[in-house]
């Protein structure tokens, strides 16, 4: 996609890598510097533990996911400190010129934010955005947010975004999905739904240039 199509109406985004940086390498270095050799069997950005799943679609509370942390790495020493900041180390921060954007294009389309989120990732992006944007979460940027864990669904289930469409009378083809997953675009694709896989270097500023 070369320029967003002048059909597009609404445009649907994901969270980590098209908004806010985010690096599965920093944690997959932190898991190991833990001592956790297994990193690659439990932990990884084209698939992982159904743990993970689980967290992030609110069926396990943050206590449980860090027991399951200690059980599946095999170190129950590891104290709750110790996993979330590992667990948060991927969490980069949002690039200069990205909120700016995005209140831009709140102004031209209706947008939405669709991510497969968790807990603990939650609250540690919550307090970034106000230690350093003064910003009391994302809300002031989308006209309706889709936290997985919160929603109880998760990508690339076609389930979660049926309730997208459907909540806010959104058609499939004036709706634009944007991604860093080819595995969520395939589902939306499916659907109907217009999508865009965002790849390093490739960013939103870059993509919406004209606007």
């Amino acid at each position: 996609m070369e320029k967003i199509d002048k059909n597009i109406k609404n445009i649907i985004f994901d969270y980590g890598n098209v908004i806010f940086t985010i690096d599965f390498k920093k944690t997959k270095k932190a898991f190991e510097d833990l001592g956790i050799n297994n990193v690659e069997t439990f932990f990884s950005h084209k698939g992982h533990n159904s743990l993970f799943d689980d967290f992030e679609t609110g069926s396990i509370s943050s206590e449980e996911f860090r027991a399951g942390i200690r059980k599946i790495s095999g170190k129950n020493e590891l104290t709750d400190k110790q996993i979330d900041d590992t667990w948060n180390s991927l969490l980069i921060g949002v690039p200069k010129g990205n909120h700016e954007l995005l209140l831009k294009l709140k102004d031209k389309y209706r947008i939405f934010l669709l991510s497969n989120i968790n807990e603990i990732h939650l609250k540690y992006i919550n307090n970034y955005l106000k230690t350093e944007f003064g910003l009391d979460g994302n809300d002031g940027f989308f006209e309706k947010i889709y936290y997985s864990h919160l929603v109880g669904k998760r990508k690339p289930n076609k389930e979660i975004f049926e309730q997208v469409l459907q909540e806010n009378n959104l058609k499939k083809e004036e709706t634009l999905f944007i991604d860093d997953s080819p595995q969520h675009l395939k589902t939306a694709t499916d659907m109907g739904i217009n999508t865009y896989l965002m790849t390093y270097p490739d960013h939103i500023q870059k993509l919406f240039k004209d606007i």
